[in-house]
Formats: structure tokens, C-alpha cells, sequence
């Protein structure tokens, strides 16, 4: 059964068309506007082995905050709708990655139940045009709307580059893992509660 989504969204701040396969092969094809955020998300399907297309047409006159934000609620409902019920997932996992200088670590629980902690400290204001306190709020609205709970660190570095880069590999990683069917579970849902839904 495919483990597709495809979310369309049209305020007056963005126009978002997204396709997302979880059980891809890391192709993707991604035109957000913001330059540093299509490199993330095209590491992200390349590292994570998801299959991503993403356009955006958003209010980049005013800044990027807007585009960033309704890309990252794309993306976390995209992948809500790909996993369905949750059920036959591993459902939890994480990753460390290594980024030159840099160690970071990402841990996912696809819980039903919306939470993110994400512990990073940045010395420069931007990447490229993409201000690096909105790397927060994107990992957290994705969280949010896959209803996932979501732990990240940058344990040390030196380039926000590099500790950018490696929390959106670690993502890919740790999501990509548990994300997989454990085929002893036969379909069912990993939870003692009997649901995922929240």
C-alpha cells in the first residue's frame, strides 16, 4: 500500500503544492524561493530516502517567515497523511550525525502526540536569506501538525551551516527509521492504547 501525500495550500501569504513518498528513493525537486531552505529539504528526501516536490510561491517582498512556516506545516501533514493509521511502524528511532566539526541528534516518537524540544544555539542571524531563529519554528510546525513528538541537539559546533545541515540529516535518519514496517507487527498499531491518533 503506497504511503503517499499530497497537500495543496492557498492563503494570502503562500501557494504550496507537495507530493511526499515515504518509501522513495531520496529524489526530490524542491523551489520554496528560500534558497537554504530547499537545500534542507533536499538533504532531507536524499538522507531520509523520501520522494519530495515541492513549489512555493510566497510573500518573499515581506520576508521568508511566512514560506518557512506554511512549508513546514505542508511537510508535517504530508507526512501524517502518508503513515495513515501508524500501523505496522517501528514508530520510534533516532539518528546521530556527524557535520564536520559539528555533532548533532535527533529522536522521534510518531506518537499521535505533538511535542518538540529542540536544543541549538546559532552565532549568525542568517542562512543565506533564511533567518536561523526560524529553524526552531519549522521543526517545530512540523512536529506539530505529523503529530509527532520531536527531540533535537546540537551536542557542539562551530558553523551554523554545519549544525543546520546536520539536525535536518539526523531528522531524516531518525524519521526514515521509524517510519519502516516491522513486518512482525502485521499491520497493527504500536501501542498499547491501541491508536496513534492522539
Amino acid at each position: 500500500m503506497a504511503r503517499t501525500a499530497t497537500i495543496q495550500r492557498a492563503t494570502k501569504e503562500t501557494m504550496i503544492a507537495l507530493t511526499l513518498d515515504l518509501d522513495g528513493t531520496g529524489t526530490s525537486d524542491v523551489n520554496s524561493g528560500v534558497g537554504f531552505l530547499d537545500h534542507m529539504l533536499t538533504l532531507w528526501a536524499k538522507h531520509g530516502l523520501f520522494d519530495l516536490t515541492l513549489t512555493c510561491q510566497g510573500d518573499l517582498h515581506i520576508d521568508a517567515h511566512h514560506t518557512a512556516e506554511d512549508v513546514a506545516i505542508c511537510l508535517g501533514q504530508a507526512i501524517a497523511q502518508a503513515l495513515g493509521d501508524r500501523g505496522g511502524i517501528v514508530r520510534t528511532a533516532h539518528a546521530f550525525v556527524p557535520m564536520d566539526e559539528a555533532l548533532c541528534f535527533a529522536a522521534v516518537d510518531i506518537s499521535g502526540r505533538p511535542y518538540a524540544v529542540i536544543q541549538a544555539q546559532f552565532t549568525t542571524s542568517m542562512l543565506g536569506t533564511l533567518p536561523t531563529d526560524l529553524i526552531w519554528h519549522i521543526f517545530e510546525s512540523i512536529a506539530i501538525q505529523a503529530r509527532m513528538t520531536l527531540h533535537m541537539q546540537v551536542y557542539y559546533g562551530r558553523n551554523d551551516h554545519h549544525q543546520a545541515e546536520g539536525l535536518w540529516k539526523a531528522f531524516a535518519r531518525a524519521l526514515d527509521a521509524a517510519t519502516r514496517i516491522d513486518p512482525r507487527l502485521q499491520g497493527a498499531v504500536p501501542s498499547t492504547k491501541g491508536t496513534l491518533a492522539g
